[in-house]
């Protein structure tokens, strides 16, 4: 038999009480692509930093190419020739992205800055090497981490979500140079929610299920729905219908904006035109880096405008160009921002406290002070509502997993009966059981009568949740494509700038 790249037995590790890994086995063969299963909280994540040296295990032994490994750090890791791409990201905001790339890559900054464009035409990961790491998108700085992990390398290459930033015709171009990297030699584990990826790409597939190995498959001899029950012990609930509703008034309306961002690596806005009444969901696609969180920033009032732009965005009928994030709220618009950690929640608070960020008008202080029972109370309907996998209301919300924290901000807003729900990036990171209930959940409110506008870089997302799609590119939304009339591969031409006339072709 061929002896294993990487071999685990038995790795246990604990935080208190929570056993987040218990007696994992996994082997990982020479020169292939290696699925990790599981929902959030599974334990993936964990057993990725065990594996990297980022934490170490209570019990266990690993092994590399037979020999007995220990990896006290992720710089060991990188020396035996792991590399790493993390959930939330590792990059410092104040450098350029190939300065942070030269934290972990040798070499003279203009042939990294070559290498790292080079990758990116390649790879279909384009991005600006000397951009400011604070200037980009969440897309763009996973981006930014999937290069440089590719520029150190590895023999062992560990990828979370890597084709949430990819539209559909660049995703076969990445698979491509996946199964190029495994023939060469390297070796490559694969976390993704798309369990078609699974299908198309992994040789084998290893399934977490509260923290222990349920099964080893090989997931080209399983269909999706195999999978899943596989993964969340439980059959898949169908897809929630949109039910045919008269559309009501206008919540949002965004007219002729233009937008010139202070920040010289933002990207303007250029005659954007947007409307979304009571009772629909109209869904923006586009790739990241496009201007999603200008768009965003402008929408919830974290940008307000200046006084020449007035009449330009309407929330319920008022002119909000000038209004900031509260007084938007007040007029009955809630948000999720795509990045969770320090924008949708601040990592060191307690979920009760992070219940107050937005949920405090919701009589949760008692004379200008905190109502310590009425906030638990909503925290723990939230945790139990929307399946937050947590200690309790108490724990910090940077403790847990990326997608429990996601149901918990996604679940906050909406427990806020807002008239109009902005959410962007809904699903990312979450897995195939949670991203099916908050969608479920998102339709219901549509068929209630609520007006929502989603951003999301997973077009099949947007086909299952929108009534109507736009796109955006360079700055520049397209018109309204209606969902049933319209197919991925069209929006796939919008997402990379083909003209209309190309696009009906």
């Amino acid at each position: 038999m061929t002896i294993p790249l990487l071999s685990l037995r038995g790795i246990s590790k604990s935080y208190g009480q929570i056993r987040a890994n218990q007696a994992i086995d996994l082997d990982v063969a020479p020169q292939s692509i290696h699925a990790i299963l599981g929902e959030n909280g599974a334990g993936k994540s964990t057993l990725m930093k065990l594996i990297y040296g980022v934490e170490q295990p209570d019990g266990g032994t690993a092994a590399w190419l037979g020999e007995p490994l220990n990896i006290a750090s992720p710089a060991e890791a990188r020396r035996r020739g792991i590399g790493m791409v993390f959930q939330h990201f590792s990059l410092f905001e104040t450098l350029t992205v190939v300065e942070n790339i030269q934290l972990v890559v040798p070499g003279r900054k203009a042939e990294l800055t070559e290498r790292i464009r080079s990758l990116g035409r390649d790879f279909g990961l384009d991005v600006d090497p000397l951009a400011h790491v604070h200037a980009l998108s969440v897309g763009e700085r996973q981006r930014v981490e999937i290069i440089r992990c590719l520029m150190t390398n590895p023999k062992l290459l560990i990828l979370d979500e890597p084709t949430s930033v990819l539209p559909p015709q660049l995703v076969d171009k990445l698979f491509d140079t996946l199964r190029h990297l495994r023939d060469s030699g390297v070796s490559i584990l694969f976390i993704s929610h798309k369990l078609e990826e699974i299908r198309a790409i992994c040789d084998r597939a290893t399934i977490l299920r509260g923290g222990c190995v349920t099964g080893h498959v090989d997931p080209r001899k399983h269909d999706t729905h195999d999978l899943a029950r596989m993964m969340i012990g439980r059959e898949m609930p169908e897809p929630m219908p949109a039910l045919p509703i008269s559309r009501g008034d206008k919540q949002l309306e965004i007219v002729g904006l233009d937008y010139t961002p202070d920040d010289p690596f933002a990207v303007p806005l250029s005659k954007i035109n947007l409307t979304v009444r009571a009772g629909e969901i109209i869904g923006i696609a586009g790739i990241s880096g496009n201007g999603q969180s200008e768009l965003a920033a402008l929408i919830s009032g974290e940008t307000v405008l200046g006084r020449e732009q007035k009449d330009r965005i309407f929330i319920a009928g008022k002119d909000v160009g000038g209004l900031d994030p509260a007084a938007r709220r007040a007029l009955g618009l809630a948000f999720v921002p795509e990045d969770r950690l320090g924008r949708g929640a601040v990592p060191e608070m307690s979920l009760v406290l992070n219940s107050l960020l937005t949920a405090h008008p919701l009589k949760l202080l008692k004379r200008g002070l905190v109502d310590k029972a009425r906030t638990t109370a909503f925290t723990n309907e939230c945790i139990r509502q929307y399946d937050v996998r947590t200690s309790g209301p108490e724990a910090e919300a940077g403790s847990l997993s990326g997608g429990n924290l996601q149901k918990f901000i996604v679940g906050r807003e909406i427990m806020l009966a807002p008239k109009l729900l902005f959410v962007a990036q809904p699903t990312w990171g979450v897995d195939i059981g949670a991203a099916s209930a908050i969608r479920r959940k998102l339709i219901a409110l549509r068929n209630e009568g609520m007006a929502i506008l989603v951003i999301s870089e997973e077009l099949e997302e947007l086909f299952e949740l929108s009534d109507s799609i736009q796109v955006l590119h360079h700055g520049t939304l397209s018109q309204q494509l209606v969902t049933r009339d319209t197919r991925p591969e069209e929006i796939g031409r919008y997402m990379i700038g083909a003209q209309p006339e190309s696009v009906s072709a």
